[in-house]
């Protein structure tokens, strides 16, 4: 082989070896953010399509939706609405045939309350709250019907339903029995008074039934009465001179707590949440 011809491999060889290392050494591009459509940056966050709205409520699906859009069956804010991809505001009032609906789906939870469990949303560190065991019951903001005190225990009914919570709350018609735990005795005559109607804020307190739970003791009664006054049934038997060491709501209307220990939560029925609104 001449002495040019070894020259050129060397050259040829040298391109090589150059091309390869600087393959190598190229830098891999910096990740860049995804740049938004301009239809995307255009959209409110504080919409939502109207078929999701009325989807997310429960009253139907989102097809369905589409269906009783175009028929004229829903109405925004008092106007009827047969526009497809309509878009409202979480704001705004949504009627399906004149019905206000929400768009979250309406929740009706029983929990078993147990003692030592405020129903209050904030509390201090030192206070538990239902809210934590109710945390995967609903993505909306549960509240109570009635009031039940920390130091009590037993069933408690909570919704996301406005309408039904208020026609709940309004009800005197609402059967409840309590399991009471005294610091002493219940004597034949605070036994009677009680069944007479003990006077309370200058109103006559009645109960439909009264009885020992058990004859050996006659520190444990049953109560039962319609009347959903804060610490009512506390405060019966605080005026005949009796401390309530313990207060159980065992059944609220027609719910009871079977299969229901105690801290646990279950949805209501779609007849149980039909029974209940009856008694309203």
């Amino acid at each position: 082989m001449s002495q040019a011809q070894n020259n050129r491999n060397k050259k040829t060889s040298g391109l090589r070896k150059g091309k390869s290392v600087q393959k190598k050494n190229i830098a891999k591009p910096q990740s860049v953010r995804p740049v938004k459509s301009k239809k995307q940056a255009l959209q409110d966050p504080d919409t939502i399509r109207l078929n999701k709205y009325i989807g997310n409520s429960g009253i139907c699906t989102r097809k369905d939706a589409d269906l009783y859009i175009s028929t004229g069956s829903v109405k925004v804010n008092g106007e009827v609405i047969t526009e497809m991809g309509y878009k409202v505001k979480l704001t705004d009032e949504v009627r399906f045939d004149g019905q206000l609906i929400r768009p979250v789906k309406s929740s009706y939870i029983l929990i078993n309350k147990p003692k030592g469990y405020t129903i209050a949303a904030n509390t201090s560190n030192e206070k538990k709250s239902i809210y934590a065991l109710l945390q995967s019951a609903s993505k909306s903001f549960l509240k109570p019907v009635g009031k039940m005190e920390r130091n009590s225990s037993g069933l408690l009914l909570l919704s996301n339903d406005d309408s039904f919570l208020g026609n709940m709350n309004g009800s005197g018609r609402i059967r409840q029995i309590y399991h009471v735990e005294l610091d002493k005795n219940l004597v034949q005559q605070d036994f009677e008074k009680i069944l007479e109607g003990v006077r309370i804020d200058d109103h006559i307190v009645k109960v439909q039934e009264l009885s020992f739970v058990d004859d050996s003791s006659k520190r444990e009664v049953g109560i039962q009465l319609n009347s959903q006054k804060n610490r009512i049934v506390i405060r019966i038997f605080e005026a005949l001179g009796y401390k309530v060491n313990h207060l159980d709501r065992v059944v609220f209307g027609g719910l009871t707590k079977k299969d229901l220990p105690r801290g646990r939560w279950r949805e209501l029925t779609k007849q149980e949440v039909i029974n209940m609104g009856m008694l309203a």
